[in-house]
């Protein structure tokens, strides 16, 4: 666990123009800096980054957060990844408070070596991408799938040439233990165990290698296409230190930008599915390693947008397919996240549609997508007859895990009736029996991406206006004086609170910026209530000392009003 203490720290100096700058084209505009959203795809710039709040906000899509939040978002990484990105762009080491120097010897030494395998994967990519220049061969199979040299570059792509060693040129040593660990050689021992008598050769040989890359954009795997006839078509990297396919989904690192631009993820089953699909403008395209879709997968998808579809083959395998896929989502589907399901016809994949009949067709295809509503429904009915109470019956049963699996919230409400419906069954009846609580429909909820954000007023309050002002400001506490301290402190309930927590902090730690004050605001019990106070109003306003001293002293008058009717009242 990262302490929290060193959070608050780094984010005090940290410079949020500058890590967003270093993704985003920002502008001066006054006392913020502007730019189109990474995102959502928009043509006028709705993003803001408040130097003085150091935070940002989008008004197009809502997206708000600290420096720590934004790499999260725009780069797909864990909290802890992130504070660690952050730390090391500011020359910090991040402290490990709950874990012993033995463990923390051995995480650095797992480091260390998943960075050595990644090197490995990276020289043999390298390797890999000469020897496709070199092969006529790879070249003319690759032309002939419509693929260009600029996005063959793109992408890495490589050939692995038809010899039992070839890698052997690319290393000093084929028999590097690294090799064989990081899955491009494979070694059989020898009968009598004679380590000299075993036997090494790659396991990759004339096949078009895909580079497979993390979301940070390092190789740790591969994918090899057979050019010909053969089995398997596609034989990957097995499983490494650096490489899960459970877990990773090619062609991410590469659609990121595509992904928010697009506004939803396409995932596809094959990795030339991906390439030739971002050939024709679909650069939002990433596809499962030669297994089915996981949760995992479908939780590293929900970081880079809200709106995910599934594209499968119209045959039994890709209906097989499409019901894992489902039961993966469904834990992570929710009111303002989106999953669809797109099913071409049996003799097409998306490279071979796309090629046929355009790129505007298959955007047709993606705009008609099943919903995931649609797609459970049909899934608890496949192989049963709705026409006879049996049939219900048996649907009602096959429906239950896959709405069960839901998320609470008003999509779930809603399936209870749609369920229902087709159950032929009274709504509040299938509640009961199902043991939950019927509700009336909600009405559908908008994609994050298109969703309004009203712009909202100054708290109207004075004690509001006056803890939004100094969280925001917390060096100004300094510049008020003991007259000012007293009456804020004195205040009741959670507006009190706040305010002797700013005075203790000026003492012990001085002005914090509000994206530190925010992490130390948010472990108190009233967190939540001062947080919603700064992040529920307009980024664009930005506080005045002037309008505290008037908030200061509609306090003091009110104050000295109630001391006036306390000292009647006892007369």
């Amino acid at each position: 666990m990262i302490p929290p203490g060193f959070i608050q720290d780094l984010l005090s100096r940290a410079d949020i123009v500058d890590v967003v700058g270093r993704h985003v084209q920002l502008k001066k505009a006054g006392i913020n800096h502007k730019g189109l959203c990474p995102f959502h795809g928009e043509k006028s710039p709705s993003f803001i980054v408040s130097p003085s709040r150091q935070t940002y906000h989008c008004f197009g899509c809502g997206a708000h957060g600290n420096a720590v939040g934004f790499l999260m978002e725009h780069a797909g990484l864990s909290f802890p990844d992130a504070v660690r990105e952050l730390a090391q762009q500011y020359g910090l080491a991040v402290p490990e408070d709950d874990t012993s120097p033995a463990e923390r010897e051995r995480a650095a030494a797992q480091k260390q070596r998943q960075a050595t395998l990644t090197d490995v994967l990276t020289r043999a990519s390298e390797h890999y991408r000469k020897e496709l220049r070199g092969s006529p061969r790879a070249i003319d199979y690759l032309k002939r799938r419509g693929l260009t040299g600029e996005i063959a570059a793109r992408f890495g792509l490589g050939y692995a040439p038809d010899g039992w060693r070839s890698l052997a040129s690319a290393f000093p040593r084929y028999d590097d233990p690294l090799l064989e660990e990081s899955g491009l050689v494979i070694a059989k021992a020898a009968e009598d165990g004679n380590e000299a008598d075993t036997k090494r050769y790659d396991r990759f040989r004339d096949r078009i290698m895909f580079p497979i890359r993390s979301v940070q954009g390092e190789v740790i795997g591969f994918g090899g296409r057979v050019i010909d006839q053969g089995e398997p078509k596609y034989l990957n990297s097995p499983e490494t230190p650096v490489f899960s396919k459970g877990r990773e989904l090619y062609g991410l690192y590469e659609g990121r930008s595509a992904i928010r631009q697009r506004g939803y993820a396409l995932v596809v089953e094959g990795y030339m599915d991906v390439v030739a699909l971002a050939q024709s403008g679909f650069g939002n395209a990433v596809a499962t390693l030669g297994t089915a879709c996981t949760a995992e997968h479908v939780q590293k998808l929900f970081r880079f947008t809200e709106s995910v579809v599934f594209s499968f083959d119209g045959d039994a395998a890709g209906r097989r397919a499409a019901g894992r896929a489902l039961e993966a989502s469904l834990p992570h589907a929710g009111d303002t996240r989106t999953v669809r399901f797109l099913f071409l016809p049996p003799e097409h994949d998306p490279d071979s549609y796309v090629r046929e009949f355009g790129a505007e067709a298959f955007e047709r295809c993606v705009a008609e997508a099943v919903p995931l509503s649609r797609q459970l429904i049909e899934a608890a009915r496949s192989d049963v007859d709705t026409a006879t109470a049996e049939g219900r019956a048996r649907f009602v049963v096959q429906a239950r895990p896959l709405w069960s699996a839901l998320p609470e919230g008003m999509l779930k409400r809603q399936l209870l009736g749609q369920i229902a419906s087709v159950a032929a069954l009274p709504v509040d009846e299938l509640a009961a029996a199902w043991q939950t609580r019927a509700a009336a429909p909600a009405r559908p909820a908008l994609p994050r991406t298109r969703a309004p954000v009203a712009r909202r007023q100054m708290p109207r309050q004075p004690e509001d206006r006056a803890l939004w002002a100094l969280l925001l400001e917390s060096g100004w506490w300094a510049q008020l004086g003991a007259e000012d301290h007293e009456t804020l402190c004195a205040l009741e309930g959670w507006h009190g609170e706040v305010f002797r927590l700013i005075d203790r902090l000026s003492v012990d730690e001085g002005a914090l910026p509000w994206a530190a004050l925010r992490e130390r605001v948010a472990t108190e019990e009233w967190g939540p209530r001062a947080v919603a106070l700064v992040d529920g109003e307009d980024p664009a306003i930005e506080p005045s000392i002037d309008d505290l001293r008037a908030s200061l002293a509609q306090l003091r008058k009110s104050a000295a009003l109630l001391e006036s009717m306390r000292i009647l009242g006892r007369r």
